[in-house]
């Protein structure tokens, strides 16, 4: 009983080998041979994709710091609109006019900091940069080379943020934004 079941199973595999063999040669018969030329045609229209997309790539990372900043700008001047139209609300109390005053002069003061900070780290050689300024927290997102920031440029970024804000290093975050 036990040969049997061998048996079988062993020529069930070999059945399967033969016609994995049969299938391969039909297919090879079939597409013929590698022509080198079409083959070399292919090998230059695969390169050329290449440099397309690196440089599609590089000029996305620019791009990243403009659309970052245009969103910002989105939802802030949406965030704007509704402290607006609650301030000047009929139905509005004082406190809400207070409170939606003070949130409209501490979005104004983060958005002055946030320029001054970003212009300060362009004058020091950042190519491009954006900088979010949240209520615990400071985030800078600058590009940075392959093998990431240098040490120097970390320490350059942390004496800005420090100098300028009231912000510790440990509040600060930095983003490497890589081409």
């Amino acid at each position: 009983m036990k040969n049997r079941k061998r048996t079988i199973t062993l020529a069930a595999v070999l059945l399967f080998v033969a016609a994995a063999v049969v299938l391969n040669w039909s297919y090879n018969r079939r597409w013929g041979r590698a022509d080198a030329e079409r083959v070399s045609l292919e090998d230059e229209a695969m390169l050329l994709a290449n440099s397309q997309y690196g440089e599609r790539v590089e000029a996305s990372a620019g791009s990243y710091f403009a659309e970052a900043r245009l969103t910002r700008q989105t939802s802030r001047d949406e965030a704007l609109s509704l402290l607006q139209t609650a301030a000047t609300a009929e139905t509005a109390s004082q406190e809400t006019i207070d409170s939606a005053m003070s949130a409209i002069s501490a979005m104004a003061s983060c958005s002055m900091k946030e320029a001054q900070i970003e212009n300060l780290l362009l004058a020091k050689n950042f190519a491009d940069c954006v900088v979010y300024i949240a209520s615990d927290s400071i985030t800078v997102a600058v590009p940075a080379p392959e093998d990431g920031l240098s040490e120097e440029a970390v320490a350059q970024i942390t004496d800005i943020i420090s100098s300028e804000t009231e912000f510790s290093a440990s509040q600060l975050n930095i983003i490497e934004v890589r081409a």
